[in-house]
């Protein structure tokens, strides 16, 4: 069965700054986050038995990612609108830790249901939803079903993947707000198109194996993991 894989990109000055950037185009890759996107590449390479769909968001370090990967594969990256990272509107460059708690707070309450909460001056969890998921449904329609069904890997954020594949997945809230994405760390779903509803399912989430559960310990990481 073909696979989605949400990945995160890789490391960028920003994430090493604590940095909250969420606007466009945003940092570029350090020289590690290109080992990383590169390291990521090949680890996986074994895996990619058929050639996968590649595809980013339309943020600098999420086509870059996307770009390394795609050139040890042999793969031409696409670029997609919606995907890219929550905005945080008035938090955005800071990082100082009141900014660091206004956003974690902000995205615990939508974990736990409050989907209408706004981050101040950015977006909502509905807002969020209603540009991203659309793009993964048609994704799904397009290449993960059939007979020339392939594994997708869309290159994307670490605020954005948990709670999107939280929302697509059911994934227990608490898990989710406390397992954060590493740099290159992905979720693996797969997807079933029973009409009208489609299910997914999530069997990897980082470096965890399902069945998850709300007492796996936080990764540390920084703010936008």
């Amino acid at each position: 069965m073909a696979r989605l894989y949400l990945v995160r990109h890789g490391e960028t000055t920003s994430n090493v700054m604590k940095r909250l950037d969420t606007a466009m185009p945003g940092a570029s890759l350090t020289d590690f986050g290109v080992r990383q996107a590169a390291r990521f590449a090949l680890d996986r390479s074994g895996d990619v038995e058929r050639q996968a769909v590649l595809v980013s968001s339309l943020a600098r370090r999420a086509q870059q990612t996307a770009e390394v990967i795609g050139g040890l594969w042999g793969v031409e990256p696409q670029v997609s609108e919606g995907l890219h990272e929550v905005q945080v509107g008035e938090l955005e460059d800071r990082s100082d830790e009141e900014a660091h708690k206004a956003f974690a707070g902000v995205v615990e309450r939508w974990h736990h249901g409050e989907t209408s909460v706004e981050m101040p001056g950015g977006e909502s969890l509905d807002a969020v939803i209603e540009r991203y998921v659309p793009v993964v449904d048609d994704i799904a329609r397009r290449h993960l079903v059939g007979p020339d069904a392939r594994d997708v890997y869309v290159v994307s954020h670490g605020a954005a993947i948990r709670l999107i594949a939280a929302h697509l997945a059911s994934i227990d809230p608490k898990f989710a707000v406390r397992n954060y994405l590493p740099n290159t760390g992905l979720v693996e779903l797969s997807y079933t198109p029973d009409e009208p509803d489609i299910t997914w399912s999530a069997h990897r989430w980082g470096n965890r194996v399902a069945p998850f559960l709300s007492d796996d310990e936080k990764s540390p990481d920084e703010p936008m993991g």
